[in-house]
């Protein structure tokens, strides 16, 4: 039974490595804190609202439109005097400008301020982690968060990984690119250079060991 399931996850492993190395990047990531200059960056990060999230909006001087609200599956929201309003994917700026558009058709001159409670972000926006992880999973990305971030989210290694084969799959300029990880020099060894930056949207693919 353990060898089938070895088996399966490292066919899993094959595939997906396969594809994403079709434009696979052999080139070693940076390690952290030197901030890549890449399409996207730690530097350029702005969290995105998603589902799930509290958007406060708050309108200056008109207490009575201004609220919380809870942004719905479909990524809107419905405020007092808009209904379906497109949240997802948009800084809080971005939003406070755009519903300033639509109030300005029923108050003069409207001022509007967007915070957010909560922070789940869009799918797009959150790190995933498969594989022999304790606790795979999604998780909501942090700004400048590092891959020793990460796996202490995650719970660190199982027993049966093989944490220096694994993968990172990022999108880089609309081109899906994968890198090559050294977990367990980092956690095991204490190996801090292979401490690596981690985006938005970055997949961790950790492999069982050959055994």
């Amino acid at each position: 039974m353990k060898t089938n399931k070895i088996a399966l996850f490292n066919l899993i492993f094959l595939m997906i490595f396969t594809v994403g190395g079709c434009a696979g990047n052999k080139a070693k990531l940076p390690s952290a804190s030197t901030y890549p200059s890449l399409t996207t960056s730690v530097d350029d990060y702005q969290y995105l609202i998603g589902p799930g999230d509290t958007v406060s909006i708050f309108v200056w001087r008109n207490p009575d439109i201004s609220g919380s609200f809870i942004v719905r599956p479909d990524g809107k929201v419905t405020t007092s005097l808009v209904e379906d309003v497109p949240v997802s994917g948009k800084t809080p700026t971005m939003l406070a400008r755009e519903v300033e558009e639509q109030l300005s058709k029923y108050i003069n001159n409207p001022r509007v301020t967007v915070s957010v409670n909560g922070f789940n972000g869009p799918l797009s926006e959150q790190v995933r982690v498969i594989g022999e992880a304790t606790n795979p999973r999604a998780i909501n990305y942090v700004e400048k968060m590092t891959l020793l971030d990460l796996m202490i989210q995650v719970g660190g290694l199982t027993n049966f990984a093989s944490g220096n084969r694994a993968k990172l799959i990022r999108t880089i300029s609309g081109v899906q690119q994968t890198f090559d990880l050294k977990i367990d020099d980092l956690i095991k060894e204490g190996v801090i250079k292979e401490n690596v930056d981690i985006l938005p949207g970055d997949i961790i693919i950790i492999p069982e060991a050959w055994f």
